[in-house]
């Protein structure tokens, strides 16, 4: 029971972390929607990277504050996490980007996109932009943090740090998704399914590059079993 009560804690943080990450910072998007841009650009980027570090320090020592299922698969492929753990850690995270998007819209039903992430680019090129925009974030977060936990109080200001900075210069571009759950929740919801498939396969390829670069230039940080 207590080894049960522990892990339902997990997964409620992490649900709670990803709502509170989609909700902010695609709200911020949806604000600046229906507003006509009062929010700015700058300032969409500056809440994604706020959101992401407030949560790291609520729930970073609970979950690991994973909050993206490629994250959770990279750490499972790196064996800093259990593979039998991913499938659930992804549930509770999409629950928690579905149910942010679902208030969303109710707050703003005028919005049309709800913060979704729609490329302004070509496929192909909004692909590679988000492997690498998720490659240099997974470089950051594997060499910060244990995968279970989060360490050291530079933690998520070195995290949210990376996320303010790829959503300021390439967010005009692919709206700097790095997350299939932070794609998934304003897709679901707001109908707009265009060019979700790059953003469900290319981050998860890109962390997964960054785990593979990992291993080859520290390989003792990153091959350390559960």
């Amino acid at each position: 029971m207590p080894y049960f009560k522990s892990r339902m804690r997990t997964y409620i943080s992490e649900s709670i972390g990803t709502f509170s990450l989609i909700f902010c910072g695609t709200g911020a998007m949806t604000i600046n929607e229906v507003t006509g841009g009062d929010v700015t650009h700058v300032g969409i980027a500056i809440t994604w990277g706020l959101i992401v570090m407030a949560m790291i320090y609520a729930f970073g020592e609970i979950s690991g504050a994973h909050f993206n299922p490629a994250v959770t698969i990279a750490f499972a492929y790196a064996k800093k996490f259990e593979w039998k753990e991913v499938p659930k850690y992804i549930l509770a995270q999409c629950f928690g980007a579905i149910l942010a998007s679902s208030l969303l819209l109710y707050l703003f039903p005028e919005s049309e996109f709800l913060g979704g992430t729609i490329p302004s680019t070509d496929s192909i090129r909004a692909f590679i932009l988000e492997t690498l925009l998720t490659y240099f974030l997974m470089l950051v977060i594997i060499n910060v943090s244990t995968g279970s936990k989060e360490i050291g109080t530079m933690a998520g200001i070195a995290i949210g740090g990376v996320v303010l900075l790829e959503a300021m210069f390439a967010g005009p571009i692919t709206k700097a998704s790095m997350n299939p759950a932070r794609s998934l929740g304003p897709a679901l919801v707001s109908g707009h399914w265009e060019h979700q498939w790059l953003y469900f396969v290319a981050p998860i390829l890109g962390a997964l590059l960054a785990v593979l670069t990992c291993k080859i230039v520290k390989s003792d940080n990153c091959c350390e079993e559960c």
